[in-house]
């Protein structure tokens, strides 16, 4: 019998507001991944498998639904590490391409990297995007990751050649404040 999974808080952020995904979310994560912006660094989804992996994820992964402006324009998702010797959490999002270019997305990755330092207790985050993904390590700098290594050949094209990934990481020390001068969005 399959366990099910606490119901994550809806958390605010500046600009957005992240809320825990439901069906009702995937028609419109389906649009937003399947647009080629998105796609060109998330692959192929269908609405079957955002439904199993975004909407109903069996691996422990909490998704929120990013929302600003009242409507749906990302997701984010984050996923724990429970060994005590190795805990962390790692992050991992995408942004409908109409709202880039806005610090949403940063907005979003703050909230959520608060939330996981002071509720959950993590002393570390990651992400890893893909080492092309220049507006995306921007974002992620704003918010305080720093780089840690080159993953080469880390993660399959939709064409099904291989790229390089990026492995950042965020202490709670590094986390950038909006508010201050100097952190900008």
């Amino acid at each position: 019998m399959r366990m099910r999974k606490p119901q994550p808080a809806t958390l605010q952020g500046r600009a957005v507001r992240l809320r825990p995904v439901t069906a009702d979310d995937a028609p419109r994560l389906t649009e937003i991944l399947t647009h080629p912006e998105v796609a060109r660094w998330w692959g192929r989804y269908d609405r079957d498998r955002v439904q199993r992996e975004l909407v109903d994820p069996d691996d422990g992964t909490i998704t929120f639904a990013i929302q600003a402006d009242g409507q749906t324009i990302g997701l984010i998702q984050y996923w724990e590490e429970p060994d005590p010797d190795y805990r962390h959490a790692a992050l991992d999002l995408f942004l409908h391409p109409d709202w880039h270019g806005r610090g949403l997305g940063t907005d979003a990755i703050r909230t959520l990297a608060r939330h996981l330092f002071e509720d959950h207790g993590h002393h570390r985050l990651t992400i890893d995007p893909a080492a092309a993904n220049q507006p995306a390590i921007r974002a992620y700098r704003r918010v305080g990751f720093r780089p840690v290594g080159v993953l080469r050949r880390y993660e399959r094209d939709p064409d099904g050649s291989w790229h390089d990934g990026l492995l950042m990481d965020l202490l709670p020390e590094d986390l950038t404040d909006p508010t201050v001068e100097g952190s900008s969005e």
